[in-house]
């Protein structure tokens, strides 16, 4: 299953809130990200179905092997990119918000190639 932008967005704030908290929930998703319930429960849903989330018996979101290396993958992204972006003199919440939308387009080859120019490989 290939995922769009907003299944990777989701996956990261899975695994954002997972690093704050031990029990994530749908809810939680959803007050992070601004989104209604039933949005949540559907992107949840297809997340499921793709591998990339499992529901415990309780409600919490446990992100897969599969759904960790993507999520891993885009906030790396997003940290990286934000922090170039401050580092040229990019005030910091418009560094974020530009790196949120270049980490689910940029290719594997040039976020590879960024970060060596940059010395962070």
């Amino acid at each position: 299953m290939h995922l769009q932008e907003s299944g990777e967005m989701y996956l990261e704030t899975i695994l954002i809130l997972s690093e704050r908290k031990s029990f994530v929930r749908a809810i939680d998703v959803g007050e992070y990200m601004g989104f209604s319930k039933p949005s949540v429960s559907r992107a949840i849903g297809l997340l499921k179905s793709g591998g990339y989330v499992t529901v415990g018996d309780g409600g919490g979101l446990s992100l897969t092997e599969e759904g960790k290396r993507v999520a891993s993958k885009i906030y790396e992204r997003h940290r990286f990119l934000t922090k170039v972006l401050v580092d040229i003199g990019v005030d910091e919440e418009t560094a974020s918000e530009d790196a949120c939308r270049m980490e689910h387009v940029i290719s594997d080859k040039s976020f590879s190639a960024i970060k060596r120019y940059f010395h962070y490989e």
